[in-house]
């Protein structure tokens, strides 16, 4: 229930981005040569981030390094890290590198298909004891994101590899937001 809210809540931004941005904007567009040519950079620095409160907290935190192959594709990689917690029982801290390729069917839109390799630490607390327990885990997201400029993307992926019993994400869905410099 609270993952349709919250990709109930996502759409809506993203609806309001796309006509918001032509309804109210009241700037007028003019080229500039030279900003083009500083805009057809084709290695990008970029920062992800996620945040998601379905059945606890997960936190992500992502660097990453894009090369432009064209308009529509890029590809590239990053380190990640992240933690999750849920109150009272378990937190989870992990760090790794992931892989990703980027598709743009059209300028607003943003596709994408990322492989993560993460090494997990996990401390889960019991009434009768307390617990660690480190091991290696793989997430495989399919998204999508909506372009509000050229340098921010927000949207949501959805983890294939997902395991409600084995994996460290609290939930299969996790809204993010990419920043490229």
């Amino acid at each position: 229930m609270k993952t349709n809210k919250l990709i109930l809540r996502l759409l809506i931004l993203i609806a309001v981005g796309i006509f918001g941005e032509k309804g109210f904007s009241q700037t007028t567009k003019t080229i500039d040569t030279d900003s083009i040519a500083k805009e057809d950079k084709r290695l990008k620095f970029g920062c992800g981030f996620g945040l998601s409160f379905v059945g606890g907290t997960n936190v992500n935190l992502s660097p990453n390094l894009t090369y432009k192959v064209s308009d529509k594709v890029s590809f590239g990689g990053g380190l990640q890290g992240s933690y999750s917690s849920i109150k009272n029982y378990q937190n989870t801290t992990t760090f790794g590198a992931n892989l990703l390729g980027i598709y743009n069917p059209i300028n607003k839109i943003s596709t994408l298909l990322e492989f993560a390799e993460l090494r997990v630490s996990t401390e889960t607390e019991t009434p009768q004891s307390k617990t660690k327990h480190n091991y290696w885990d793989s997430a495989l997201f399919v998204g999508a994101g909506f372009n509000i400029t050229s340098k921010i993307l927000i949207g949501a992926k959805y983890n294939v590899l997902y395991d409600e019993n084995e994996s460290v994400y609290t939930s299969a869905i996790i809204p993010f937001v990419n920043i490229t410099f």
